[in-house]
């Protein structure tokens, strides 16, 4: 086996290490139905680890789909952590809060809020949250991580999902606008003297910042 075919086996090794339970895999199903993206298991079982390290009682995620990267954060959040979820699609969280429902969650441990991120983001609190999770739209990543920088606590954790937009941030000949976006995102907070980087293969790549 080349080296290419073994890193390959690696990755898909990885992403199948924690295995998705049925209501994962339903929520996962109702996402392609609904043609919206959902992190890979690869990005949910780091995402409920971190949840878990920080035992974060206060998390945002900027794109809910259909709930599929929620699970994995409530999964690994304390019984009194509340996940704060945005999605301009009222339609995907119809779908999410399907999979609370089936998951068993009580309603008070979510707020499901409709609407674009750019509008909510500006009204919730400085520094009171222990997680940020960047999703849905690419082209608004800088906002996002900007706005999410300002919401964590010092020690919090934000997490930039598709950080490698199908491998093509790696590579410096490919210059389309959401690659170039977010490969900018990326050298960004690499400099950035407000958090400590690393970036994560996992999934489509998964870029963390811990807010010092």
């Amino acid at each position: 086996m080349g080296r290419t075919n073994a890193k390959a086996s690696s990755w898909t090794y990885c992403e199948e290490f924690v295995p998705e339970d049925d209501v994962l895999l339903r929520a996962r199903e109702r996402a392609a139905e609904l043609g919206c993206p959902a992190v890979l298991p690869g990005v949910g079982a780091v995402l409920q680890a971190l949840a878990a390290a920080l035992a974060a009682r206060a998390v945002v995620e900027i794109g809910t789909g259909t709930g599929v990267a929620s699970l994995w954060l409530l999964r690994g959040m304390p019984e009194d952590g509340v996940l704060t979820t945005i999605d301009v699609e009222v339609e995907h969280q119809r779908a999410a809060k399907e999979a609370f429902a089936e998951e068993g969650i009580r309603a008070t441990r979510t707020r499901t809020i409709p609407g674009r991120a750019s509008d909510v983001l500006p009204r919730l609190t400085d520094g009171a949250y222990d997680l940020v999770l960047v999703g849905a739209d690419r082209h608004s990543y800088p906002e996002y991580v900007e706005q999410a920088l300002r919401l964590l606590r010092p020690g919090g954790i934000l997490a930039v999902d598709g950080a490698l937009v199908g491998d093509r941030v790696a590579d410096p000949a490919r210059r389309d606008e959401v690659t170039a976006i977010v490969r900018e995102v990326g050298r960004s907070l690499r400099s950035d003297e407000r958090v400590l980087p690393a970036l994560i293969p996992s999934g489509d790549g998964l870029l963390l910042g811990v807010r010092r």
